[in-house]
């Protein structure tokens, strides 16, 4: 077994209403930073013992399909890294 960090980033898909992002784009607008758009998003580190990366990666997708994302309202990307 070896070790990893799988890496699962959350963030609404598009289309669905992001409050938090529209306060802060509202924010940086205010600052006299021009940006068309701004999405937030959750990012989960989940350090694992798995076979390989595949595996690791297997087992983080399904963590996100169960509990981090909420797949109806949520995209999410999945990266694993050797530690």
């Amino acid at each position: 077994m070896s070790e990893f960090t799988a890496t699962v980033t959350v963030r609404l898909k598009r289309g669905v209403l992001d409050p938090e992002a529209e306060t802060t784009k509202q924010a940086l607008e205010r600052l006299g930073f021009e940006l068309s758009a701004l999405r937030s998003a959750d990012r989960f580190e989940i350090d694992l013992e798995a076979p390989d990366a595949d595996a690791a990666a297997e087992r983080a997708d399904e963590m996100a399909e169960r509990l981090l994302a909420n797949p109806t309202i949520h995209d999410y990307d999945v990266a694993v890294t050797e530690r």
